[in-house]
């Protein structure tokens, strides 16, 4: 019987992969005269080592504040002044999503800080005489903590829900104790390579990852011998062509990491756990099992590909139970009294409350 709050499983036959589109919509900004500095400037971005998904997180941001100039009848980027791009900052957080809620300071920063890249190429390809993004006070972003961590009972939980019965299955395990053993980013994993896990030595070489970097991950037995199953026993079934790509959808093609983190939440749900986030909740459980268990910090952010400490010392902040043990350990009233039968405590005195009062010092 299915627990309370976890859903059934519906297994269905592979379908065959519909045809993609056969036209493309048309660009409503691409006669702005905007436009044309923007497609250069992230062509320069791509020249000079950028990389594909900065590029394409900058022309996201980019587009947004040129469909808001449109709006607002501005094509010459020499008009653009300081006050403009506060006015735009005040648009987005004024701005409402469909379903009624603002843009996070997250969001707001995403669309702003690209902006300040841009003028400043703009001044020094001398489109523009001054740089009027300088003086742009850019929002504070919060420091805030991993919200729906998941225990090891919850990982283990949805592990069980990867049954390896079919090559579907034994590739969605494989899959997820490689997140869970790596602390991967959804993007690392779905750009890993069949050469880039080296299972006799357990380590996966990360290509490429978030800022251009190459790092190296311990893999661990446990996954590495489920990916070893995979490779012998679910992957040439799976396969249509042969690819270098390590996992790889029904239809044979390379993992996506949209595709990835659909996967993840499927089996969350199969194992009745409702929580925001998917792979990235792989990649928090990962870290702060890891940091209660004694690893030190310095190494979770080699592991985790942080490039500044400050990132992964949250994770000290998340790893409560060693705290809650010295807290209880040391602090006079983190334990509470317990009485025998006769009503006495362990030490033979006579307990009479539980309360304390405390006197405010003078």
């Amino acid at each position: 019987m299915p627990q309370r709050g976890q859903r059934l499983k519906v297994r269905k036959p592979a379908a065959v992969k519909p045809a993609g589109p056969t036209h493309r919509a048309v660009d409503p900004l691409a006669a702005h005269p905007l436009m044309r500095y923007v497609t250069v400037h992230l062509d320069w971005m791509v020249i000079h080592g950028y990389s594909a998904d900065t590029a394409r997180a900058r022309k996201i941001a980019l587009r947004r504040f040129v469909a808001w100039c449109e709006n607002c009848g501005i094509d010459d980027p020499r008009t653009i002044t300081l006050p403009v791009l506060e006015r735009y900052q005040r648009h987005l957080f004024t701005y409402r999503k469909p379903n009624g809620q603002p843009l996070t300071v997250g969001s707001q920063f995403g669309c702003l800080a690209p902006l300040r890249t841009w003028f400043a190429w703009l001044t020094r390809e001398h489109h523009i005489a001054s740089n009027p993004a300088s003086e742009l006070q850019l929002p504070k972003l919060p420091k805030r903590l991993p919200r729906g961590l998941l225990s090891p009972e919850d990982i283990a939980a949805i592990l069980h829900e990867a049954e390896p019965s079919s090559a579907q299955g034994l590739r969605d395990r494989a899959l997820l104790e490689t997140l869970y053993a790596t602390g991967l980013r959804r993007m690392e994993l779905a750009a890993l390579a069949r050469y880039d896990v080296d299972l006799n030595r357990q380590l996966v070489f990360v290509r490429a990852g978030k800022g251009s970097k190459d790092r190296v991950v311990p893999l661990g037995e446990r996954a590495a011998a489920w990916i070893d199953k995979y490779l012998i026993e679910a992957r040439p079934q799976l396969l249509a062509a042969e690819i270098d790509a390590l996992f790889v959808t029904d239809y044979g093609e390379p993992i996506s990491p949209a595709w990835l983190a659909d996967k993840v939440k499927r089996h969350m749900q199969f194992a009745g756990i409702e929580r925001t986030g998917a792979t990235h909740l792989f990649r928090h459980a990962c870290a702060t099992h890891m940091l209660e268990n004694g690893a030190d910090v310095r190494f979770l952010q080699e592991m985790l590909g942080h490039s500044q400490l400050s990132t992964t010392e949250i994770y000290t902040h998340v790893a409560i139970d060693k705290l809650q043990a010295v807290h209880a350990a040391t602090h006079p009233a983190g334990k509470l009294e317990r009485k025998n039968a006769d009503g006495k405590n362990a030490d033979g005195k006579i307990k009479v409350d539980v309360a304390v009062s405390v006197q405010a010092p003078d």
